[in-house]
């Protein structure tokens, strides 16, 4: 069983391809608001990953960022998130990412809980539609 206060933290370099040129989110070589979004959900995602059944895993479903600060190539970000709420399947979190000047995102996150087989059959049905 989940239970909030559990804490994540990834880390990255900022290279070339995490750019906002790159994302086609801007025209400069900072840091990407999309790339940003992607490391707050992949630090939530892994946090609880360890704690759930087998063939159970988590699926993004809300995210409401604020990106506070430019980050140039070659400079380390971080992420940390807290799970801060557990409803049923909803899980929600508090994530926030720095760079070595200080704070440059954060925001809230939602995911479900799902049985990874039967999301991903679910999915590929829709191919066949």
């Amino acid at each position: 069983m989940l239970e909030t206060g559990i804490k994540g933290y990834q880390e990255l370099t900022v290279k070339e391809e995490d750019t906002a040129k790159v994302h086609k989110s801007g025209t400069l070589d900072v840091l990407a608001t999309p790339r940003m979004a992607a490391l707050m959900e992949e630090t939530a995602w892994k946090s609880v990953a360890g704690e759930l059944e087998e063939n159970m895993g988590t699926v993004g479903t809300k995210l409401d960022l604020e990106h506070l600060a430019p980050t140039p190539v070659g400079m380390k970000i971080w992420c940390e998130s807290v799970l801060t709420g557990v409803d049923g399947r909803k899980l929600t979190f508090s994530i926030t990412a720095f760079d070595g000047a200080g704070k440059i995102g954060q925001g809230l996150h939602e995911r479900f809980i799902i049985e990874e087989t039967k999301f991903q059959s679910k999915a590929d049905k829709k191919k066949q539609a």
